[in-house]
C-alpha cells in the first residue's frame, strides 16, 4: 500500500496548495538554520528548536522533535543538513502516528455503527458549521444517509446556516425553534435518524466558552439524551479548530477537552496562513488525533487527514 493509496492528484494538490504558505515559511526558515553548515550540530538544532516553535509546533512537541533527532545524530555520528528535511518528515510522521486511532479512513469506509454519531464542538468563528456541511457533503457523496441536527438553539444564524447546508447537500435538518433546549433537538435528530435508517448522524453544539461549567453541563446533557436512543453515542466528539489562530488554537483545545471527551480534531482555514505547524503540536499535545484538514472554500477542500501526505506535502 503506497502512502498516496486513496489519496488522488486531486486531493494531493489542494493539500499541497492549501499548505504552500506554510512550506514556504518552514522551508526559508529551515535553509536559513542550516546555512553555511554542512553537519547538524548543537547550533543547527538550536536554530531548528527555534524554526518549529515560531512555525507553531509548539514547545513541549518541537521539544520532542528536537529529541528525536539529537538521538539520530549521537547514533549516526554524522548526520549533513541536506539530509534535515528527510529526517523531519520521518520524525514527524512518527510522532502523528503516536495518536492514530481506529477511526475510519475515509468517507467512503464502513461505519463502525449505525447510526454513527459526530457531536461538534468548537466556539463560534472556528467553521464549525461550515465544517458539518462539508461533512454532510461528503458522507453523501460516499453513498451514505445522513441527517443533521440544530443544537446550537442560541444562535439563529447557526440554525439557519444548517439549514442551508442541509439544503445544498440534500440532507434533512431537525431543529426546534430558537432557544429550545438542545439536548431535546439532539434526541429528536437521533430518533428521526434512527426510524430512517441514517448511516451518519452530525450534531451541531453551542460554542460558547465563558462559562465552562454551562458548556461542560450542556454536553452532558445532549451526551445523556442521545443515549436513550443510541447507547453508546456519541463515537466520535469532534472538535474544530481554525488553524490561522496558531497558538490560540491550542488554548481553545485545552478549554474544550477539560469540558468534554474529545477523541478528533478538524483543524479549518489552513491555506492562506503558514501556521500549518499548529496540527501538529495539536495532535502531539493532546494526544487526539486530528481527522480533518480545511484547506479551502470549496466542498472537497475539507480532506481526511492522512499524516504521511501532511508530512510529504510540508517537507518534500
Amino acid at each position: 500500500m503506497g502512502i498516496f493509496n486513496f489519496f488522488s492528484k486531486d486531493k494531493k494538490e489542494t493539500l499541497d496548495q492549501g499548505l504552500s504558505k506554510t512550506k514556504e515559511s518552514v522551508f526559508s526558515k529551515i535553509s536559513r538554520a542550516v546555512a553555511g553548515k554542512s553537519k547538524v550540530d548543537d547550533e543547527v538544532l538550536d536554530n531548528l528548536e527555534e524554526v518549529l516553535i515560531t512555525s507553531d509546533v509548539g514547545v513541549e512537541t518541537t521539544l520532542r522533535i528536537i529529541g528525536r533527532i539529537e538521538e539520530r545524530v549521537a547514533r549516526d555520528k554524522y548526520v549533513g543538513t541536506s539530509e534535515l528535511n528527510g529526517i523531519l518528515k520521518e520524525e514527524i510522521a512518527g510522532l502523528l502516528a503516536e495518536n492514530n486511532s481506529d477511526m475510519p479512513m475515509d468517507f467512503d469506509s464502513p461505519l463502525p455503527n449505525k447510526p454513527y454519531v459526530i457531536m461538534v464542538v468548537g466556539v463560534n468563528g472556528v467553521g464549525k458549521t461550515t465544517t458539518i456541511g462539508k461533512l454532510a457533503y461528503q458522507f453523501t457523496k460516499a453513498g451514505k444517509k445522513v441527517y443533521l441536527g440544530a443544537a446550537d438553539t442560541f444562535r439563529a444564524a447557526a440554525v439557519e446556516q444548517l439549514v442551508i447546508w442541509g439544503e445544498r447537500t440534500g440532507v434533512p435538518v431537525i431543529k426546534q425553534k430558537m432557544g429550545s433546549d438542545p439536548a431535546s433537538v439532539a434526541y429528536d435528530t437521533l430518533a428521526s435518524a434512527k426510524a430512517n435508517n441514517a448511516d451518519v448522524v452530525i450534531i451541531d453544539t453551542a460554542g460558547r466558552l465563558h462559562n465552562k461549567v454551562n458548556l461542560m453541563n450542556e454536553l452532558s446533557k445532549i451526551k445523556n439524551v442521545m443515549q436513550k436512543i443510541v447507547p453508546d453515542a456519541p463515537h466520535e466528539v469532534l472538535l474544530v479548530l481554525d488553524g490561522s489562530t496558531g497558538q490560540n488554537a491550542f488554548e481553545q483545545a485545552k478549554q474544550f477537552t477539560k469540558a468534554t471527551d474529545v477523541n478528533s480534531l478538524a483543524v479549518t482555514k489552513l491555506d492562506g496562513t503558514a501556521k500549518g505547524g499548529v496540527v501538529i503540536g495539536i495532535s502531539d499535545q493532546f494526544k487526539i488525533p486530528v481527522k480533518y484538514i480545511g484547506l479551502g472554500e470549496g466542498m472537497e477542500h475539507l480532506q481526511v487527514f492522512d499524516r504521511n501526505a501532511f508530512v510529504a506535502s510540508l517537507f518534500e
